[in-house]
């Protein structure tokens, strides 16, 4: 198709999508409902167990809990697969589904030098294996959860598979009951007594997505570690970062949402914009009057709507007035306040301009208004094969 044929055919209206009107009314109506959420607006959170664990309760605070979400560099959400088969009815194929199963998940963390990551993995490590609970040297600390030990070094070097007086034979997975102590006493049924096994590490994980305000959440159930991954030092990656990589396996997974709370850290969203990791002061482009702008975020509108709002009878706010009154001054005191108005004025109008003819053409289309183009020629134009002859 030419050119030419290709303008006439959307200048008359084609078939079809035309303009930019349909992503408009699918993803800002409603207050962009369905606008597509951002990758990179999440936060985690790991709930560790430690109301059924003494011991790990004294190594994390809630605010510390709270920070492990902070480090998470990668995190998917979860997955499904269904198993299902196909069967004959009379030779009439019918699919039937038999279970679900929930696939693992992948997260990656920031090696970060506080360790945070590392000592999680190392806690978690050491409460469902032996294997690092033995001393190695003269003296160290045993790996368990809980006090400081010091004892003698197990000689790891040494060959005692015919040795009689073997030191240590726990190794591996540690599975035994766990008396919760404190938590209840031994005999009480509640969640995690000597009779239940050890409680789970993580009660759950869950992975907060937000977008306009709002978040959408997604809880893996007593989701367990199915591999961990330290990274890899290299010299050839000079501005490589390093990271810490694991898979979970979970029992079943919840769906919640809701609102993102006023209060900070949100009450809703669990750790999320605690003051101690998170900056809560406003920008100053936010502050009335404090931009050289006329109709813009923070100029003379927004300053005189501020002070007339903070003087209103029944919530008088003169500090508030004296203060928007003082920031507007000390923006324009030396503002060229005619230039500012006059290229916000051309700015305007050429937004307006922009969004108003294609809607007449729009709308001129749709009446059935036709445009006038430039008259055709009076001197007939020759057929093929006609031979002119030069002129003159």
């Amino acid at each position: 198709m030419s050119w030419g044929q290709d303008f006439l055919q959307g200048f008359f209206g084609g078939q079809g999508l035309k303009d930019y009107a349909h992503a408009s009314k699918t993803f800002l109506a409603n207050g962009y409902e369905y606008a597509p959420r951002n990758k990179f607006l999440f936060h985690c959170y790991f709930n560790l167990n430690t109301s059924l664990i003494p011991s790990l309760g004294a190594i994390y605070s809630s605010t510390e809990k709270a920070t492990i979400g902070l480090m998470v560099k990668t995190i998917q959400l979860p997955k499904f697969t269904i198993d299902t088969e196909i069967l004959n009815q009379y030779n009439r194929k019918r699919v039937v589904q038999k279970k679900i199963n929930y696939t693992s998940v992948a997260v990656t963390f920031h090696d970060d030098g506080g360790d945070l990551i590392r000592n999680m993995w190392y806690n978690y490590y050491s409460y469902y294996y032996k294997d690092p609970n033995q001393a190695y040297g003269p003296a160290a600390q045993n790996g368990s959860i809980g006090a400081l030990q010091t004892q003698s070094g197990f000689t790891y070097n040494s060959r005692d598979i015919y040795t009689n007086d073997r030191v240590v034979n726990d190794w591996g997975y540690i599975g035994e009951s766990f008396d919760q102590g404190s938590a209840g006493g031994p005999g009480t049924n509640s969640g995690g007594d000597q009779n239940s096994g050890k409680p789970a590490f993580f009660k759950d994980i869950t992975i907060y997505g937000m977008d306009q305000h709002k978040w959408a959440a997604y809880t893996l159930i007593n989701p367990l570690i199915k591999s961990w991954e330290h990274d890899t030092y290299n010299y050839s990656e000079p501005a490589g970062i390093m990271q810490n990589s694991m898979t979970i396996d979970y029992e079943t997974v919840k769906y919640y949402s809701g609102a993102i709370g006023k209060n900070r850290p949100d009450t809703n969203v669990i750790g999320f914009a605690d003051p101690a990791y998170y900056d809560n002061i406003k920008s100053s482009l936010a502050r009335p009057g404090s931009t050289q702008t006329v109709l813009g975020q923070g100029g003379l509108l927004d300053a005189g709507i501020g002070i007339v709002e903070d003087l209103q009878t029944g919530s008088l706010n003169p500090i508030g007035a004296i203060q928007k009154a003082g920031t507007l001054y000390n923006t324009w005191k030396n503002a060229p306040l005619k230039s500012v108005v006059s290229e916000e004025a051309n700015a305007a109008l050429k937004s307006v301009l922009r969004n108003t003819i294609p809607a007449q053409v729009r709308q001129s289309q749709n009446s059935g208004v036709g445009f006038i183009f430039p008259r055709a020629p009076t001197t007939p134009i020759p057929s093929i094969g006609t031979y002119i002859p030069p002129t003159r």
